[in-house]
């Protein structure tokens, strides 16, 4: 019996079908050991030991395989053609070395890049050595991203409350989207007129041609500036008469693009389709695993994490008897296509992502596949099969006009294109009379008949008034696009790295536009002004071309990370210093437009506006970062910070309270505001004043006096219990919208709810919450028990993660932190728990946090410290209670 270890169960169960009853197919589930998620884990001063870590679920895997492999003949490694594959299968083989199970059995490492029989048992036939120089860059890799995060994390904690986390490649990308935002602040329209003229031939045909010259001179693009040259340009084709000069028809070629790797189709499906990055790669990851076709599980894809756009060359040949199959002998060029790669570092170690069998059309497979697998499998089929068809002919058509009025001349230009032969174009309708009418029929861009010197009737000149446009910002597709063309990342980095700033809340997503947070914005200005080598683009891309030479072997990796250390701690260590007016210095300077955006009155926009003394400045809080005043606490004013468009700009359009009427019962104003944790409404002035913070749902503009009386007036009464004849309110509170009865608290499922519940239902939900509670729901139960134990704070203390009743949450100590909603509970990290606990209200780790008997020692002397700090606090209380200072000068002592 042979052992066969791959990552996914799904893989298992395909490649078992295909080796038989003489091999045993385990599944690793991914990596079985990773790096702990606490400080420690890397040590530089012991030359880089990597200290790793076996989660339950992983310990009780490699049993099985350890268990497994004792009564085997060999072992074979099948993970993921790729590095990270590499590194899964040399943790298992170290882990059951250290099991002392392998003894001197067989140990071979297999690759293949598609789940079909002939490729895996080709693999089986053709085994190697785990590749050393492909798992030091792993190493090397993982090494790295530790301790940049590990590292760079605290200090943004320290001197950036609620930032929470830092990473060697993230926050490079996060700097591309927010320098594109600062280029859109920047930007000054601009305005320019575009002219046509709508001309007639002399057999009745119209078309439109362009003004491209006048006065002698060419026209560029944006030549007509403004209004009064473009009326007088106008007037001259009001009054010209037309001829045509030349006709030019020349036939051009457009060829097809090559297959996918892992940045195209994830920029393709973003376009075509509507997946993001993470969605791509998961559906990808099913059609490479293999799905059910008649009985038989077959991978449908090669493997989809690559950056090579040639294809193997018998899938070529078997492309291009597919293309005269399906096609037929005219769409098959003479010779193969071959590509080669313009992505900068691109190490192209793997083939493009295509169709395992070109046989299987979209049409033949649809049945077996979901919806997103059909679509992805039919873009990917399409993509596979154009890149080896014959160029499309097209035939361009250029007339050149000229326009005379009294001497006054001017050029105008129509041009026009006609698909003669559509070729790989083919590939993309649905059938092949839809293919054979695009060749006659391209109305979009066809020219009637027009003859060299014949002359023309004008219908109609438009002059049409244009401004120009800051750049678009990023979406998902045109970002990975930008990070493969500077090298930022690798085929396997992008879609991880685009969740994480979404989870991170750093960018938001708007109409699928990328828009920089105002907390991504302090974290990238922070890292600009004081980390400024480690986002740079050139730096991070030189960073990966180097770990690509130690996969080659041209490097030594721990040579690299020595390299990488010496630099960066020193930056580290320089921060220690660092006072928070000089962030917040640098940061109002950078972040200027964010900070302090323009005002329609042209005022200073650094002054106060409400004390008109102070000057506005970035503060910082434990929630994070907002603008407040110099004069406070005499003066108040604080607003949220905002990205124009972003998720908060709304609040930002109330830096002045708006005046929403008066409350009819007390006569004091109700007025609208934004202050440091949003919009809310207030009653009156002063520190007594009544305020109710905006319901989630409830945008600011949509607020009026009857809704602004509505909420400030909550809780309401909405009648009394039968049974006990106790009032039952309706109220919203710090969990949502809810009911109250007797002490006894029920939620609503919206705030419409709290305005509009009459007393039947009220009473109905109090019921159900009491049956829920007497079956062992709800309130009175005891702590959750951990899911997961992540190590221990820095200051003492385990941190953990729970289940409660409002979700999965954080816990360390007293602080309970809930979980963003999405995130999986189990694959919360500590990095992940320290930001969550900082946000929630705990401390961030002290710059001298030792291991955990320091802490704990640290513990016990608060403890004994706390009765001193007592006795100092009763020694400040009034004169009658000074007897109670003995007694706490005795416990002390």
């Amino acid at each position: 019996m042979n052992v066969v270890v791959v990552e996914s169960p799904a893989k298992a169960k395909t490649i078992n079908k295909y080796l038989g009853s003489g091999y045993k197919v385990l599944a690793s589930f991914g990596h079985v050991r990773d790096l702990p998620a606490k400080d420690g884990s890397v040590l530089p001063d012991q030359d880089f030991e990597m200290l790793w870590e076996v989660d339950p679920a992983s310990q009780k895997r490699m049993k099985d395989i350890s268990d497994a492999v004792k009564g085997s003949d060999a072992l074979f490694l099948a993970t993921d053609p790729d590095r990270e594959g590499e590194a899964i299968s040399w943790h298992v083989l170290d882990l059951l070395r250290k099991k002392k199970v392998i003894g001197d059995k067989p140990v071979k490492r297999v690759v293949f890049n598609a789940i079909t029989k002939k490729a895996v048992l080709d693999a089986m036939a053709n085994p190697r050595d785990i590749d050393v120089p492909l798992v030091d860059a792993y190493l090397a890799r993982r090494a790295l991203d530790y301790l940049v995060g590990f590292n760079l994390s605290p200090v943004l904690w320290r001197k950036l409350p609620g930032a929470r986390s830092a990473g060697r490649v993230q926050s490079v990308a996060l700097r591309l989207v927010c320098d594109r935002e600062s280029e859109i602040e920047r930007f000054i329209s601009e305005e320019y007129w575009n002219l046509s003229a709508l001309l007639r031939t002399p057999r009745g045909d119209e078309f439109e041609a362009r003004l491209m010259s006048a006065d002698g001179k060419r026209l560029q693009g944006r030549s007509i500036k403004n209004g009064e040259d473009a009326n007088r340009l106008k007037a001259l084709l009001d009054g010209a008469a037309y001829v045509v000069d030349t006709v030019e028809a020349k036939p051009v070629k457009r060829n097809p693009g090559p297959p996918f790797t892992t940045s195209t189709l994830q920029q393709a499906a973003s376009s075509n389709i509507g997946f993001n990055a993470s969605r791509t790669m998961q559906v990808a990851q099913k059609l490479y695993e293999g799905v059910d076709i008649g009985g038989e599980t077959v991978g449908l894809i090669t493997y989809m994490r690559t950056d090579g756009v040639q294809m193997a060359p018998e899938a070529v040949d078997a492309a291009r008897s597919a293309i005269v199959d399906q096609f037929g002998q005219r769409y098959l060029p003479e010779k193969p296509r071959f590509y080669s790669t313009k992505a900068k570092n691109a190490q192209e170690a793997h083939e493009a992502i295509r169709p395992t069998e070109f046989t299987r059309t979209p049409d033949q497979v649809r049945r077996y596949l979901d919806a997103d697998q059909a679509r992805l499998y039919e873009l990917i089929w399409k993509r596979g099969i154009a890149s080896q068809m014959a160029s499309a002919e097209i035939e361009r058509t250029t007339v050149e006009i000229l326009a005379d009025n009294k001497g006054e001349k001017a050029g105008l230009r129509a041009v026009g294109s006609v698909i003669r032969f559509d070729g790989f174009l083919g590939a993309y309708v649905d059938s092949r009379e839809d293919a054979e009418k695009g060749e006659d029929d391209d109305e979009d861009g066809r020219l009637p008949e027009i003859n060299a010197r014949e002359k023309l009737d004008k219908n109609k000149v438009n002059a049409s008034q244009h401004f120009t446009e800051p750049p678009p910002r990023y979406s998902e597709a045109s970002l990975i696009k930008k990070m493969e063309e500077l090298g930022i990342g690798r085929p396997s980095t992008y879609a991880a790295t685009l969740k994480t700033l979404s989870d991170r809340e750093y960018v938001t997503m708007d109409k699928r536009k990328l828009i920089p947070h105002s907390k991504g914005r302090l974290v990238t200005a922070f890292l600009e002004s004081f980390f400024t080598k480690y986002v740079e683009y050139d730096f991070t891309a030189d960073l990966e071309e180097k770990l690509d030479k130690i996969s080659a072997g041209e490097l030594d990796w721990k040579q690299v990370l020595r390299e990488f250390w010496q630099d960066f701690f020193a930056q580290i260590e320089d921060t220690k210093e660092l006072r928070v007016t000089n962030v917040l210095d640098a940061l109002n300077e950078t972040l200027a437009p964010l900070v302090f955006p323009k005002r329609e009155d042209g005022s200073d926009p650094r002054i106060c506006q409400v004390c008109g003394t102070g000057n506005l400045s970035l503060k910082l809080g434990k929630y994070g970062a907002f603008v407040g005043c110099s004069n406070y606490p005499d003066c108040n004013y604080t607003r949220q910070l905002s990205s124009e468009g972003g998720a908060d700009a709304e609040a930002n359009a109330l830096s002045e309270p708006k005046a929403l009427g008066a409350d009819p019962h007390t006569g004091e104003e109700l007025t609208l505001r934004s202050g440091r944790f949003g919009p809310y409404i207030q009653r009156g002035d002063g520190k007594e004043a009544k305020r109710s913070s905006l319901p989630k749902g409830w945008k600011p503009e949509d607020i009026d006096h009857e809704k602004a009386l509505a909420l400030i007036n909550l809780p309401r009464d909405v009648g009394k219990h039968p049974e006990s004849a106790k009032m039952i309110s309706a109220g919203l509170g710090r969990y949502g919208p809810f009911l109250l009865h007797d002490g006894s608290y029920a939620n609503l499922e919206s705030i419409e709810d709290v305005f509009s519940i009459g007393l039947n239902r009220a009473v109905t939900v109090l019921a159900e919450k009491q049956s829920k509670v007497a079956a062992g729901g709800g309130r009175g139960r005891g702590t959750p028990a951990a899911l997961k134990e992540l190590g221990d704070h820095p200051d003492g203390g385990t941190i953990t993660v729970r289940d409660g009743k409002y979700g999965p949450y954080v816990n360390w100590g007293k602080v309970n932190a809930t979980l963003p909603k999405g995130l999986d509970p189990q694959s919360v990290t500590m990095e992940q728990a320290m930001a969550f606990i900082i946000e929630k209200g705990g401390k961030a780790p002290s710059a001298k946090a030792k291991p955990k008997k320091a802490a704990a020692k640290a513990t016990t002397a608060t403890k004994k410290a706390a009765p001193k700090a007592k006795t100092a606090a009763k020694a400040k209380a009034p004169a009658k209670k000074t007897a109670a200072a003995p007694k706490a000068k005795k416990t002390g002592t």
